[in-house]
């Protein structure tokens, strides 16, 4: 079991998500959150994978030097990946709509890089997830945006929110990745680190 394994071992949840955090608490993982300011920008001619792991170590970058024996720091990152660009998080309703208008009747890839790193090492693991969105009324999409103001999430929406339940036809992959951690990858890494 990964909770006797991790028994000498502590893990730092490097996120604001409260997603994540509920992962963790669902995965049944002792933790505590400390967080560090990250801009995180990206070189422009990075594609998909390479952009999510970049960025994830880029967000373990601050504590190095700050890790005791023991401890593994957990940080992430997620996009959605479509037509060979990246879609962040919203910056407003607009943007949020011009982006959901822009995965409608299509598939997209929602990516996810999980770095783990320790005072000796880091590791860094991704899932890729495929998502085919069918085709949504604006006042559909103006509705969600609305009410679930989705401009934390990559891409402007949340697969398990309102627009999920209409508008996903098909999934390729991780669910819990396009929620925003690919679970399976983390206790699979956890336990093979606490080895």
């Amino acid at each position: 079991m990964l909770q006797e394994k991790l028994k000498d071992h502590h893990i730092i949840l490097a996120s604001g998500s409260p997603r994540r955090q509920q992962f963790f608490k669902e995965l049944e993982i002792d933790f505590e959150i400390r967080l560090k300011p990250v801009e995180e920008v990206y070189p422009s001619e990075l594609k998909g994978i390479e952009i999510t792991n970049y960025l994830a170590e880029l967000k373990a970058a601050p504590f190095e030097g700050e890790l005791n024996t023991g401890d593994i720091l957990i940080t992430s990152d997620t996009i959605v990946w479509q037509e060979n660009k990246a879609l962040e998080k919203p910056k407003d309703p607009a943007q949020a709509l011009e982006m959901i208008k822009a995965l409608c009747g299509k598939t997209h890839e929602v990516i996810t890089s999980v770095c783990f790193k320790t005072p000796e090492k880091i590791r860094t693991v991704h899932a890729v997830t495929k998502v085919t969105f069918s085709n949504l009324e604006e006042d559909e999409i103006r509705h969600y945006i609305d009410r679930y103001r989705p401009f934390d999430k990559a891409g402007a929406y949340g697969i398990q929110e309102w627009i999920g339940l209409i508008g996903v036809e098909h999934i390729e992959g991780s669910y819990f990745n396009v929620v925003g951690l690919p679970t399976h990858l983390v206790y699979q890494t956890l336990l093979e680190i606490a080895e």
